[in-house]
């Protein structure tokens, strides 16, 4: 018998590759601490206690803290004993999600959500009568017993305060362990809200372990244009270069001179008009 605390974080559903789907529930397991060993020849019985998610000390007794001081801990909000545990346990010892692997079956503990006063047809599931006129029966809880006790008998299904009750689902399949986010997928449904705390076991019933299948998991790829910049190599003057560079000076020369020629020749030709 081995076993862990956590909380209930909510349902999703989960993929594997060959394409089934399959209902899971998330549940967080934050690392349990061993806060007492007994054993047969002190208490009687073999057994740990567990204690999970810190408590002020200004909140807690003198007796919580010293119990607390023995494990080397803080006090505790939840305290839970396992029985007839397999494998040695240190006070003191931190427990987390690897204590189960993918594939075991499990038996999970929660306390069911509070409905308050309900009526027998909605706690009990049973039949309402004709909703006709005539009718004077519709949603009661029927007879409350036969003429001869001419009393209520035990185990009545009668109204009253439904839910908030101790309820253990047997033979549940771990999916999926992930110890760096300390989270623990469970097949189907467990009982309680979210954010309640459950207690996840060895399956009494069947300690068999099923197949186990890969499931798909799913990553976030983010695509970034890296810009390269090419080196800047400084290349060598080609011959032909170095000759346009030379001939430039020479053409602008020879232009020069074209152009202080037209100049002369036209002020010649004003002078002449100018004596004629």
């Amino acid at each position: 018998m081995k076993g862990i605390l956590g909380r209930k974080i909510g349902m999703t559903q989960v993929f594997t590759k060959d394409g089934n789907l399959i209902p899971v529930t998330v549940v967080e397991v934050t690392p349990n601490v061993v806060m007492q060993v007994k054993t047969l020849e002190t208490d009687g019985y073999n057994a740990i206690q567990l204690g999970v998610i810190d408590k002020k000390e200004k909140k807690a007794t003198r007796q919580e803290i010293g119990h607390a001081k023995k494990a080397n801990t803080t006090p505790k909000r939840f305290l839970k004993e396992l029985r007839n545990v397999e494998g040695e346990y240190q006070q003191g010892q931190i427990l987390k999600a690897d204590v189960f692997s993918v594939g075991e079956l499990v038996d999970v503990t929660g306390t069911s959500k509070g409905k308050g006063f309900a009526g027998s047809i909605k706690r009990h599931n049973q039949n309402r009568g004709p909703m006709g006129h005539g009718s004077h029966y519709h949603r009661g809880p029927g007879s409350l017993g036969t003429m001869l006790p001419k009393r209520v008998l035990k185990g009545k299904n009668l109204p009253g305060h439904m839910g908030n009750e101790t309820i253990t689902i047997q033979n549940l399949q771990i999916i999926e362990v992930n110890e760096k986010e300390n989270y623990i997928l469970v097949s189907g449904n467990i009982p309680g809200p979210k954010n309640s705390l459950v207690l996840i076991k060895s399956a009494i019933k069947n300690n068999k372990k099923k197949a186990e299948f890969e499931v798909i998991s799913y990553t976030e790829e983010t695509v970034v244009d890296e810009v390269v910049e090419e080196p800047v190599t400084e290349e060598e003057p080609t011959v032909e270069a170095e000759q346009a560079v030379d001939d430039k000076p020479a053409e602008a020369t020879e232009a020069a001179e074209e152009t202080t020629q037209i100049e002369e020749e036209k002020e010649e030709s004003t002078e002449k008009v100018e004596e004629n």
